[in-house]
């Protein structure tokens, strides 16, 4: 199962400055967070289980969802409130 970072208040995604810090202590070229918004970084996933609700931001609430491995997906949201979708084909 692959491990997703989401925001489930309205307000948006966000870290706090304790989880901002861990993260980069941790961050590196083979697995970064920053420059590309990698919500399944191991590094994100390993600062959130540590801090739990203090690595939350201002107005977050941070939480890990799990999919399965093989599904192609993205993060959609309402007013900052996020959820994960399966991406699928659309036309118009």
């Amino acid at each position: 199962m692959k491990k997703i970072v989401i925001n489930k208040c309205y307000g948006g995604f966000g870290l706090s400055q304790e989880a901002f810090i861990e993260l980069q202590k941790l961050d590196s070229e083979d697995n970064p967070f920053y420059h590309r918004n990698n919500r399944d970084s191991l590094k994100l996933i390993e600062v959130i289980e540590k801090l739990g609700s203090r690595a939350n931001g201002q107005h977050s609430e941070l939480k890990i969802v799990e999919i399965p491995d093989d599904v192609d997906y993205i993060i959609e949201e309402y007013d900052g409130l996020e959820w994960v979708s399966e991406v699928h084909r659309t036309w118009s």
